[in-house]
């Protein structure tokens, strides 16, 4: 058992934390109007239930003792990485991460969730793992199934067969597995001859993944890249992920972290002898899953080695600084030497005994989620809230994304008396460009909850859309009718995203050059969610025309060169070549 590291290598590269938006400007009182008053029967329970913590929401359609233990194990992490990260004493107001369990792999599949700001590996394709995360602007989502997933490493053959060729030749007296790559080359991560953590079937390689590794992983990464920014290469978030996957907890006031995780051995034995030097410059992405023999293993095997390395963990702060900066892959290798010497260093590592770590966990800051059933017209728009961002942005484009609006027009036509359903459907409308549409469902959502913030924000920027192109005397009353919207929604919530977000797309249609309370408001919604590409190159644009280079370069790192690709990554990387080092 090692000592506790005190100070992981990632606390380097703290970036400094935008400015705190100030509030939006209060809008004059409304005018008292005709009030809707909706009366109903309470909705009939779903088997959909939601668990909600200090830092995350989690929904699920399984039981509710499961979803409890998740929500707590998942913020007792927080605190395990907010602790090791120097982040424990930090007031925090991001906004919560929201995670959704769906039952199994074909429910997961069918719902066709195309992450396109996240990206994973390319690991070999036995090991696509069924989640879906999205750093949405207004906070980011993140799904999987709660069932484990099994790993096949090599197909088996039925049994059926097995028992015809067997009687067939008698000569043959047994099947063994193949055996393992034994050999090692330099530069590259190897395999281990032993495969005693292989749960074999009669006639298959798998072995059985733990829908939590999913879970704890996602959930250390999306920590990693929200309360530290930075421009990280793609193997090290998926291996810092994979540091965490293996967390246990022992009674009320122990976490476990850093244990190998299941299928280790074999999987290495199977998928041996990676090139250490494609992974730091970052050729190997380059590679389709059919070909690779990249694995969330040899990602874990990597970091954990530096992690736990006195000797290698100073060259990995080196590393990761220089290439946060802007270094190019190879010049942030240079931090590691001699990569040779580094692989003949590993093979040493995973042919010994790895450590690991336990931590104490206070008992009193053991917090107990808050759950409870979700209506069946809540749960009818769980799917639909989590479709949204891989829909909308092929709205107008896609005729099977003008086909999923439809049907969620018809959804909360079918539910009038759900909130959530109307909120929804305002958001999908705005973001597809329909403003009158957007408006409409707004202001429906209103009758409903007269003060909820995020429907007076959607009306607000509904509004903002439909004055472009007006005369000039209705353009400026749609503005001022907008801004009001916007300002209650602040004064409604002003911990809320949303009408800083629209504050800012209100203030920049109407000038040139968004004012500084405008550009406030966005680096507010920024800190609130740090690694939302669209809020990031969005404010990096406003610093560049003012030419505050470092700010900009510094905002603008982490989509230009983060580990995931995103729309937004070839705008960002266009600033950078504006703001001068």
């Amino acid at each position: 058992m090692r000592k506790r590291i005190t100070l992981l290598v990632s606390l380097v590269l703290l970036l400094g934390t935008p400015a705190t938006a100030q509030a939006v400007p209060e809008p004059a009182p409304a005018k008292d109007g005709d009030q809707i008053l909706v009366t109903g029967r309470r909705g009939e329970l779903s088997n959909w239930r939601m668990a909600e913590t200090s830092h995350l929401v989690v929904v699920s359609n399984g039981a509710e003792s499961e979803l409890i233990r998740i929500a707590r194990n998942l913020e007792r992490l927080h605190f395990l990485l907010a602790g090791l990260l120097g982040q424990s004493d930090t007031v925090d107001y991001k906004v919560k991460l929201r995670i959704t369990l769906i039952g199994d792999a074909a429910q997961f599949q069918a719902m066709d969730l195309r992450a396109s700001r996240w990206q994973q590996g390319p690991f070999a394709e036995e090991f696509q793992s069924l989640r879906y995360y999205d750093p949405r602007e207004d906070g980011a989502v993140l799904a999987t199934t709660r069932i484990d997933q099994k790993i096949v490493l090599e197909q088996g053959v039925s049994m059926e067969v097995v028992s015809g060729i067997l009687r067939s030749n008698p000569q043959i007296q047994n099947l063994s597995p193949p055996t393992p790559v034994s050999g090692f080359g330099a530069s590259a991560l190897e395999g281990l001859s032993n495969t005693s953590d292989l749960a074999n079937g009669v006639n298959e390689q798998a072995f059985s993944l733990p829908a939590d590794y999913l879970l704890y992983s996602s959930y250390a990464q999306h920590f990693l890249t929200s309360y530290f920014p930075a421009a990280y290469p793609r193997w090290y978030v998926d291996g810092f992920g994979q540091m965490f996957a293996t967390l246990e907890t022992r009674g009320n006031t122990v976490l476990e972290y850093g244990r190998a995780p299941i299928g280790t051995s074999a999987t290495l034995a199977r998928f041996a002898d990676y090139p250490l030097k494609r992974v730091l410059d970052g050729s190997y992405l380059g590679e389709k899953p059919s070909n690779t023999h990249w694995t969330p293993t040899h990602a874990w095997l990597l970091t954990h080695f530096l992690f736990f390395s006195d000797k290698r963990r100073p060259q990995l702060n080196r590393y990761l600084l220089a290439y946060a900066n802007g270094a190019t892959p190879e010049e942030a290798a240079a931090a590691f030497g001699d990569l040779d010497e580094l692989a003949r260093e590993l093979r040493r590592y995973y042919r010994g005994k790895k450590p690991f770590e336990q931590i104490k966990y206070p008992a009193e800051r053991s917090e107990e989620p808050f759950a409870r059933r979700l209506t069946k017209s809540e749960a009818a728009f769980v799917s639909g809230r989590l479709e949204l961002g891989s829909r909308v942005e092929l709205a107008g484009v896609s005729s099977s994304a003008d086909r999923w609006l439809a049907r969620l027009r018809d959804d909360a036509a079918r539910y009038p008396a759900e909130p959530e359903a109307q909120l929804l459907l305002s958001e999908a409308e705005c973001r597809s460009g329909n403003a009158a549409e957007c408006l409409s469902a707004a202001e429906r959502t209103l009758v409903l909850r007269p003060q909820e913030s995020a429907a007076l924000a959607w009306k607000g920027m509904a509004l903002t859309q439909l004055a472009a192109g007006r005369p000039e005397a209705e353009r400026q009353s749609m503005l001022r009718s907008a801004q009001s919207a916007i300002g209650a929604a602040n004064k409604a919530d002003t911990n809320a995203v949303l009408p800083l977000l629209a504050y800012y797309r209100l203030m920049s249609a109407q000038n040139a050059q968004a004012p500084s309370l405008a550009v406030d408001a966005l680096a507010g919604a920024l800190a609130r969610v740090p690694n939302a590409p669209a809020t990031r190159v969005a404010l990096g644009a406003e610093l560049v025309a003012r030419d505050a280079d470092g700010e900009a370069r510094r905002t603008l790192m982490p989509v230009a060169f983060g580990p995931w690709i995103s729309p937004e990554q070839a705008k960002a990387r266009e600033l950078l070549k504006r703001a001068q080092p």
